[in-house]
């Protein structure tokens, strides 16, 4: 049910490791491989998550060596080597460079070249040093891989450090999550202002989309804000929104035009002006918004999917300050 659209190319991620047992094989896919090496090795616990038991003395002494990295083992393997166990309790290596060393940016900017020559139909964000020496971080619209020297190998997933007990990837999706509201241009936006409107929530959303609809009925309730409704049609999935986006922004009345379709379904005249549809939808791209609705809160926290209104209430009541980014669906989502 859930519907969304990819921006640019995909480079697939690397195959799950053969040989782990069924259990074992749930549990990675659960928490990931790098953790679960981890447990295996003896070397952390996890809360609610029970201690795994190596098949063999052989997967464990395995298990152990892949410790010592703080991605998946498939890296270790594409590079032709596998670390050992001494390796596993060694300290982690530091880059001597700061990410925004002159000498740390020059090197990211030269990755970035040389991904964009190499992969010319993948459109990639910025990249970024890490604390892993000679390991890149590159962003393709809200996802995150990481990437060698050569931009040949790839890693897909989380990347830990497992001395400070750190998911790094997710800080930083949480980081790249965060929109400046102020940078919106709300003048691309319907306006809706009830109550003091001293709340502001931002929507993006398609005219077709049936869980926009959905949304649109449960927010009638909330009180005190201003809602700002940038149209988004998803033309791949709903050809005739963009038709139909426009002529709800250029008809006399645009909001009661909204509700009229959204909560009653009533036509919509056909209608042109000069109208931000097509800006909409390039913003959303800017900011890794890829299905409606997504709701996006004045201390610029993301909500997608069509969550319900006590969900969303609770949402827009808590504060900016340790608030934690909702990147994965709260709702369905097309």
């Amino acid at each position: 049910t859930n519907e969304t659209r990819t921006w640019g190319t995909q480079l697939a991620p690397t195959r799950p490791l053969p040989g782990l047992p069924s259990p074992e094989r749930a549990l990675r896919t659960r928490i990931g491989a790098p953790v679960l090496a981890a447990l295996l090795a003896g070397t952390i616990t996890l809360p609610g998550v029970a201690q795994p038991t190596a098949s063999t003395s052989a997967t464990k002494a395995a298990a152990t060596a892949t410790a010592t990295a703080t991605a998946t083992a498939t890296t270790a393997t594409a590079a032709g080597a596998a670390p050992s166990v001494a390796a596993a309790t060694a300290p982690p290596p530091h880059s001597p460079d700061s990410p925004d060393s002159p000498d740390s940016r020059a090197a990211a900017d030269a990755i970035a070249e040389r991904l964009q020559a190499l992969y010319p139909s993948t459109r990639f964000g910025t990249v970024n040093v890490t604390a892993w020496p000679g390991v890149f971080e590159v962003s393709m619209g809200a996802n995150l891989a990481y990437v060698d020297a050569s931009g040949q190998y790839f890693l897909f997933g989380h990347l830990y450090d497992m001395k400070a007990q750190r998911d790094l990837t997710a800080e930083r999706k949480e980081t790249m999550a965060r929109v400046d509201f102020a940078q919106l241009p709300l003048n691309d936006a319907m306006k809706e202002v009830r109550g003091n409107g001293s709340r502001v929530l931002a929507i993006f959303s398609d005219p077709d989309c049936p869980y926009c609809q959905r949304l649109e009925s449960d927010i009638q309730g909330l009180a005190d804000v201003t809602i700002y409704t940038f149209l988004m049609p998803l033309v791949s999935l709903h050809p005739a929104a963009h038709t139909k986006a426009v002529s709800i922004w250029c008809a006399s009345d645009r909001l009661a035009t909204w509700q009229a379709a959204m909560l009653r379904a009533q036509a919509v005249p056909l209608a042109e002006c000069p109208h931000p549809v097509d800006r909409n939808i390039a913003l959303a791209e800017r900011l890794g918004i890829n299905g409606t609705p997504t709701l996006i809160s004045g201390d610029g926290r993301m909500l997608p999917g069509a969550a319900s209104r006590d969900r969303i209430e609770a949402w827009l009541q808590r504060s900016s300050e340790g608030s934690h980014v909702v990147t994965e669906p709260q709702g369905p989502m097309r």
